[in-house]
């Protein structure tokens, strides 16, 4: 029996980084770096990059719920990011970097609520993730797609993505493909 794949979006400032460590979880069918939640139709990434579009930088994930749950998705997208800065990861600061989950239906949006209520004891400061339905979705230019993977010299990629997926691939080792 063939199951109904959903889909999550999440954005956790670069999208760059979000992608990559999904790319590698089983059950995740398709992955797409974009855009969501602003006014501007149809963005760019130049117009994301002033801050002024309203868009997060997000990853839209088609997921098998069979092979892989939306809280296992939670526990990743939380695991990759620090969800206590607000409009900022690290040195990527503004709107389009925040801690952001796009829920697709309401049972995803409580999903959502229970996760952080169980996690927020862990961190010091109060947990500013954004909660919002989904509205239109664009998607990155082509060349973000994939983008670790793609450009894995590249000095932001080796610098800062590489130890994250490295982290990633240790905490979630078995809900990988190799």
């Amino acid at each position: 029996m063939m199951s109904k794949m959903q889909l999550a979006t999440f954005g956790g400032g670069c999208f760059w980084c979000i992608d990559a460590a999904f790319r590698k979880v089983k059950g995740i069918h398709k992955v797409v770096s974009g855009y969501s939640g602003g006014e501007t139709l149809d963005p760019t990434y130049k117009e994301i990059c002033t801050g002024m579009t309203g868009h997060a930088e997000v990853v839209q994930l088609e997921f098998d719920p069979n092979v892989v749950s939306y809280n296992t998705l939670l526990a990743m997208f939380f695991a990759l990011h620090d969800p206590t800065q607000l409009n900022r990861q690290g040195n990527d600061v503004g709107t389009q970097y925040r801690s952001v989950i796009f829920y697709h239906s309401d049972e995803q949006m409580a999903q959502a609520k229970q996760v952080i209520s169980e996690i927020k004891e862990r961190f010091q400061d109060p947990i500013v993730t954004e909660l919002s339905a989904i509205g239109a979705f664009y998607d990155a230019e082509r060349y973000h797609q994939d983008y670790f993977n793609e450009n894995p010299n590249q000095g932001y990629c080796s610098i800062m993505i590489a130890p994250k997926v490295a982290k990633f691939e240790q905490n979630f080792a078995d809900y990988l493909v190799y």
